[in-house]
């Protein structure tokens, strides 16, 4: 007994469709694909969102219910349900055949930051700390009056109570040294 002996609205169970599908009924396997094709789509796509993807899983799973019908175990839940375990177990398996577009060598990270930059920057900073706590008490307390206290040197002079040319030689001194640092 086949589909085509019966009436089109006559509803078959899925049972009974897989039993027609074992036998090679076309229409049996039709029936099934009507009925479950938007799941096993849906549920491939979810997974691998590429509906070109999806749609290789879809042909696949069929193909599988069209050559073995029997792996499909009646007890263990229903078709539907089997079918979207299957689904999501293929397309699992796709996404890990899958291999990357890209190299890890050619992936650009996108940052708002030039850390390049940056870590020469912090590399010049450190350099420059190391080098002014190296530097005489003097030399040192007058560079950071001008430079970090953002003082002139008359001012300077007028604070510590030494003479301008003394202030002058001692930050000339420093960034002397400092200049030396960075060249070397």
């Amino acid at each position: 007994m086949g589909l085509a002996n019966t009436s089109p609205r006559t509803p078959h169970d899925d049972a009974t469709l897989l039993s027609l599908v074992r036998r090679g009924d076309e229409h049996a396997m039709a029936s099934l694909y009507d009925r479950y094709a938007k799941i096993v789509y849906s549920v491939a796509l979810r997974v691998l969102r590429d509906p070109a993807s999806a749609e290789d899983i879809l042909q696949e799973v069929f193909l599988q219910v069209w050559r073995n019908p029997e792996r499909y175990v009646a007890v263990r839940g229903s078709l539907g349900a089997w079918l979207t375990v299957v689904t999501r177990n293929r397309s699992i398996d796709a996404l890990r055949r899958k291999k990357p577009l890209e190299t890890i060598d050619d992936v650009s990270l996108a940052s708002q930051y030039d850390l390049a930059a940056d870590a020469e920057r912090n590399t010049m900073a450190e350099k420059a700390r190391t080098v002014i706590y190296k530097l005489p008490a003097e030399q040192r307390k007058t560079l950071e009056m001008a430079f970090f206290d953002g003082l002139t040197h008359s001012e300077i002079a007028e604070m510590t109570g030494d003479p301008l040319g003394t202030v002058k030689t001692r930050i000339r001194s420093a960034l002397t040294t400092l200049r030396k640092a960075f060249l070397a």
